[in-house]
This record gives C-alpha cells, structure tokens and sequence, in this order.
C-alpha cells in the first residue's frame, strides 16, 4: 500500500492520501496519476453521537464534529509556549490558527465562530469561507495583523520566523504548540490548545472522545490469517514543484500505519529519516503491498492503492479516527474477525 500527499506550497506535514488505482508504464506518469487521485477521493465520515462509535460513511468526511456545550472560556490565562516564552492569552473573540490541524482542534472545541482566517490545509467544510492567511510555511503577517486577531496558535514548524515576530511585536498573543508526529500526541495538542483558550474541561472531554473511538477503531481490525502483516510505503507527491519522496521513521506516518495493524514500508526497510527521494531501487526495497504504478512492488503487480482525504491524514486530531477507519476498511476489504 502507498500513501500519497499533494498540496499546495507547504511541507510534508500536511496533506496525505492513500488509494486504488491501475499500474501505469513509466513510473513518473503513475505518480502524477496517483496526485490527481489523492485530489479527488476523500476520507470517511464522522460519527454524530457516540463518544466511542469510530466513524463511517463519506457524507461528513469534510466536516468537524464540535463538542455538543459551548464553549466558556475562563480568562486571561498563562501559558507555555513551545518555544519557551510565556504566553498570556485574554479574549478568544478573534482567533487565528496557523495550521490546518490546529484549526481542526480550535473548531471542534466549539471556538468555530470566532476563527476569522485560516492556513491553505483547513480544508474541512466550516472553514472554507475564512480567507487564507498562510501556507503553513509561508506566513503573511500582513494579513494575519489585518484581521485583528485577539490570539494566534502556530506550530513549531510555522514559519518565517520574521513572520512570526511581526505578529508579536504588535502585541498579539502567539501561542507555539508542538507539532504532532504519531497517535501519542493527539490528547497532548487537544490539552495544549484547549489550556490555550480557557477551556481545559473541554479539551479533557475532546481528548477522552478522541481516543476512545480511536480504541474503538482498532477493535474492527482483523486477524492475519497467515500472520503477515501488509506493508505500506508512504509517498510525498508535489508534482507542481516535481517533488517525490518516499516516507521513512520520522514522516509521521509509522504510529498511524502500525495502529491500524500494518508495517510502515519505508521505516522496514531501513530508511530512518523523514523523507528519501523516490527511487525504483528505494521501492524495491520497501517492497510494499499496496502501492500504485510501479511493477517491481507486490502493491504495483496487485495494483493495491489506499486513498485518505489528503486535509485529514497526518493531522493526528480529533478526526484521526476517520482516518484510521478508512485504512482498516481499505486496507482490509475482505473484513474478518476482530480483534
């Protein structure tokens, strides 16, 4: 299996995308073909009520699931900010996240009203009208101070650092949160910006809700008859900027992949840094299972390819468990006993 990731300017942070689709003759040709799929299908849906239902379906795929209470923050507050200063946060009337997962935490903890801008990776459905400020590397202070913000959350992969202290110098507090890299960092970044904006209560409840359908989700993943767990490569595909890397240890995909029961390719195979440039010979070796046009892989002769909404995949938030759900469904068609 192969997981693929194409976006507009930004880092291998953003989106990913997983899918079927037939081998094609040349390697470059499959992977622009593969780009365009990873565009086009979406992940799976969100469930409505349950704290512990995984979701199904592809309706609410775009969508965040808001916490069911209002959110009431109690300020000012104090925080830690990542990059080591203190923090005091008074108003959450105008919020500005700076990443696409950070805003999927800001609205599900119920603040979506009060975001006024977004990064170009906000791709769910509530936030498609705010207007963007940034692409994630590419901060345009200009228009983050236009707008006001009363606070604004950045990871610290967020950047220009020029940026980032224009907007501090103007007096606008800027919270810097660690940025996600595996499943073990979903309830810390709910805490952090839940803290962020007074609402600490929420973000235990957000958190709790997280991981319990996340639980829920491993549960549907079958047994391996044969003991063999699939292999899966994990593809970064920009091809505006003619970038094709594949993932290794540090790509933020391996804690996803394992969790839903398979073995990160790249990482196996011995690539320990986040990303290599694609080779015929690096593939080869991965050997994955499931990955589209390359004939020398079992996944390029099965033709096995799974596909992820690419705003979703690697947010590591509170729709992970879409995410993983959709994997296990795909990766998994044939269904079988749980564990």
């Amino acid at each position: 299996m192969r997981i693929t990731q194409d976006l507009a300017p930004q880092g291998p942070d953003t989106g990913r995308a997983f899918g079927r689709r037939p081998v094609r003759g040349r390697a470059g040709a499959a992977l622009t073909a593969a780009m365009a799929l990873a565009l086009l299908l979406t992940g799976c849906g969100g469930g409505e009520d349950s704290a512990s239902t995984p979701a199904k379906g592809s309706a609410d795929a775009d969508r965040v699931e808001p916490l069911a209470a209002a959110p009431a923050p109690k300020l000012p507050v104090t925080v830690d900010s990542a990059d080591g200063r203190k923090v005091t946060v008074a108003s959450t009337d105008r919020i500005v996240p700076l990443t696409g997962s950070l805003s999927e935490i800001v609205f599900t903890l119920g603040f979506g009203k009060q975001v006024v801008a977004r990064d170009i990776t906000a791709t769910f459905e509530q936030a498609t009208n705010l207007p963007v400020v940034t692409r994630a590397h590419d901060v345009s202070a200009e228009s983050v101070l236009s707008l006001k913000p009363t606070v604004v959350l950045a990871d610290t992969t967020t950047g220009p650092g020029e940026a980032i202290d224009q907007i501090r110098d103007a007096g606008i507090p800027l919270v810097v949160v660690e940025p996600a890299k595996g499943l073990a960092d979903v309830g810390r970044r709910i805490d952090t910006v839940a803290e962020a904006l007074g609402v600490p209560a929420a973000g235990t409840e957000l958190k709790k809700r997280t991981e319990s359908r996340i639980a829920a989700v491993q549960k549907t993943i079958p047994d391996h008859a044969d003991g063999e767990k699939p292999r899966v490569a994990f593809l970064y595909l920009r091809g505006s900027a003619s970038v094709y890397l594949l993932g290794g240890a540090e790509s933020g995909a391996s804690s996803l992949l394992e969790a839903a029961g398979a073995v990160d390719a790249g990482k196996a195979s011995g690539l320990n840094k986040d990303f290599t440039a694609i080779t015929s010979e690096a593939l080869a070796k991965a050997a994955p299972d499931a990955i589209p046009g390359i004939a020398e892989t079992p996944a390029g002769m099965d033709r096995r390819v799974v596909s992820v909404d690419d705003g979703v995949l690697l947010n590591y938030g509170p729709r992970t468990d879409r995410v993983l759900a959709e994997i296990v469904e795909q990766l998994y068609p044939e269904g079988g006993k749980g564990r």
